[in-house]
């Protein structure tokens, strides 16, 4: 059954892509009565082609053209998510209006290019949220700065991280907590990159995600090391008064109906059976995505801060999202372990956000 899954999800996204651009192309040519459908049939077919293959064969690219692939087809990827949808929403208004159809292809194409232009500016924009949290065992108050997701690569480079660095210092944190997904792809992944974090007024402690693994996790490890970050992997260590779990990207916990040796793969749960844990001292546990957080419950974990969920980044995916993972952002509490999941200050994919938030978080740990 495993093994029919990826492929049934392949045959269904395939179907959609198809009749995505069927519908495209047959709209266009009623919005702009083009007498030969089949050019517009290539056209979107060909954008398609394009967006596929430019992202799977570019993505951990390290040469200059194929990076400009990335981009091209990334956006497009965009732009193309939206004209499906302005359509969709030009058509329904049309249903109570009835304009012309050239004023409703002009419509659709120009909320299409608004949308995308929006989103693009939109995740250039990081919002500070900050969130007061109570915590047991404090005796004084810890400012603490998340960092989640910022994916240099493709997109984002030494300059965006130059930024997000400068908004972090100017809120004074502690300590800073990154929870995966530094990079992105290999086009940046170099001791360069990362030059700007030496610039961090506090502490930094790291935790890998999955974009991690695949761009190269030991070789972003060792230059983080290199500029004095505390990389954390599947053990604990102390800061000032908190207790702080640094777990690597791992499953919840392990099934039991898989085969004998994916069973023994670490999880969570698993990891944290295993730490030698001071209980009753006040803890935060690192973690890229939102899983097993009733396993750090279990552990006495006072916190739990995570990412990966980008909120969906795009809508509107932010619902499909939310469906996944119960906490697929911001704060929220699993029997007295509150959690945090950051929707990310980079991007994935398109460079774009759209009803969700690049974010720097900044926490503010009380005694209770």
């Amino acid at each position: 059954m495993r093994q029919i899954i990826p492929w049934l999800f392949f045959i269904v996204f395939l179907a959609f892509l198809v009749g995505a651009n069927m519908y495209l192309a047959k709209r266009f040519t009623f919005y702009f009565d083009i007498r030969k459908a089949r050019y517009l049939y290539i056209t979107f077919g060909a954008l398609t082609a394009f967006m596929i293959t430019g992202i799977a064969t570019t993505t951990n690219t390290q040469a200059a053209f194929g990076n400009m692939i990335y981009i091209a087809s990334s956006i497009v990827m965009g732009f193309l998510l939206y004209l499906l949808l302005s359509v969709a929403v030009v058509d329904f208004v049309n249903l109570f209006t009835k304009s012309v159809p050239r004023l409703l292809g002009i419509s659709a194409l120009s909320l299409a290019v608004f949308v995308t232009t929006a989103g693009i500016i939109n995740a250039q924009y990081r919002r500070i949220s900050e969130v007061e949290i109570p915590m047991k065992g404090l005796t004084s108050e810890i400012t603490v700065a998340h960092l989640s997701d910022i994916h240099i690569g493709h997109f984002w480079g030494p300059k965006t991280l130059q930024k997000i660095v400068d908004k972090t210092n100017t809120q004074n944190p502690d300590v800073v907590f990154i929870t995966g997904d530094l990079f992105d792809g290999k086009i940046r992944l170099n001791s360069e990159s990362l030059e700007p974090l030496k610039q961090l007024n506090a502490p930094v402690y790291f935790v890998e995600g999955n974009h991690d693994g695949y761009s190269g996790a030991k070789e972003i490890k060792e230059n983080l090391r290199e500029i004095g970050v505390t990389v954390l992997e599947n053990e604990v260590t102390h800061f000032n008064q908190i207790q702080i779990i640094g777990l690597d990207h791992l499953r919840a916990d392990n099934s039991q109906h898989e085969n004998p040796e994916r069973r023994k793969r670490s999880s969570v749960r698993s990891v944290l059976d295993e730490l030698n844990l001071f209980p009753g001292k006040p803890t935060v546990l690192l973690h890229h995505s939102p899983d097993g957080i009733e396993f750090a419950n279990q552990h006495g974990v006072d916190l739990y801060l995570a990412g990966h969920t980008h909120n969906g980044q795009l809508f509107p995916f932010n619902f499909v999202v939310g469906m996944i993972y119960k906490y697929n952002k911001g704060l929220g509490d699993y029997k007295g372990t509150r959690i945090y999941t950051s929707q990310g200050v980079g991007t994935f994919g398109p460079p774009m956000r759209v009803r969700t938030k690049s974010e720097i978080v900044i926490l503010k740990l009380i005694p209770e």
